[in-house]
């Protein structure tokens, strides 16, 4: 499917849920009476129910989205407040995923698209799978890079990938426009019993890249996500969402032509 295709869920879930795995954490340490730093994020060999991250996707111009994400996994709902550049300022979007629904408000695009939430069909494919990767990844399964390195300091493990001359095409890329060749380097950092906590994926193409990143805040606090009232409520179809998207330069960010989930990650 063309990448311009794909209707603004698909992208936010994207940003949302598969950068979880592709983006960077940072992951505080705390200490017990006794002096032993422990590691806060650790799950204990159980999936989480939750997680906070925070989300940066930027251009490496000067240009980032910056994006705060509550995901619950057994509800299978996300919410998530993007800070977008847009022109001379910055916009606010509240985005919300549930109940087969993209819902949207932004409140500096009131001109826009009013005052009330904007929403569209959209269902989200299952989360689980995902709080799965996040408690142990099989870092194993991460195959097609060309350099591999590990580094341990205290808890963290970190496994750097990375590889030349990579398929590599820009997100509102038309299907048939050829892609370009670039690199892609890929870092994870898990934690003291293997939970995701650190990561960073890079893509460059001569004087273009893109750095997609988050960092988890936190596992299994409370993220309880509702719909917004239905009176607040405006149906829109996939191409208006779409249309705002396309106003901010998120369009031109690179991605590899072929790229899948953690657990069976290929480039080609």
């Amino acid at each position: 499917m063309a990448v311009s295709k794909r209707t603004p869920a698909v992208l936010l879930a994207a940003v949302a849920s598969a950068l979880t795995i592709t983006g960077v954490v940072l992951a505080a340490t705390d200490s017990n009476p006794s002096g032993v730093t422990r590691d806060p994020l650790a799950l204990h060999g159980y999936p989480p129910r939750s997680a906070d991250l925070a989300v940066t996707v930027s251009t490496g111009q000067s240009y980032s989205v910056q994006a705060n994400v509550n995901i619950n996994f057994n509800t299978n709902d996300i919410e998530a407040t993007l800070q977008v550049p847009l022109v001379f300022s910055g916009v606010s979007i509240d985005a919300r995923f549930l109940h087969h629904h993209l819902y949207a408000t932004s409140t500096n695009l009131s001109s826009v698209i009013g005052s009330k939430w904007l929403s569209t069909k959209e269902t989200l494919p299952s989360l689980y799978g995902l709080s799965l990767e996040m408690t142990k990844p099989d870092i194993s399964l991460i195959t097609g890079f060309s350099h591999k390195t590990v580094t341990k300091s205290g808890y963290f493990t970190t496994y750097d990938f990375s590889r030349d001359n990579v398929a590599v095409t820009s997100l509102g890329a038309k299907s048939a426009k050829l892609p370009g060749v670039g690199s892609v380097n890929w870092s994870i950092t898990t934690g003291a019993e293997g939970e995701v906590t650190q990561s960073t994926l890079t893509i460059s193409k001569k004087s273009s890249e893109a750095i997609l990143s988050v960092t988890v805040l936190s596992y299994n606090k409370p993220a309880r996500i509702t719909a917004p009232p239905a009176n607040e409520v405006k149906p829109e179809d996939a191409k208006f969402l779409m249309g705002i998207l396309a106003k901010t330069p998120i369009a031109s960010l690179l991605v590899p032509q072929n790229l899948t989930s953690l657990g069976s990650t290929q480039l080609s």
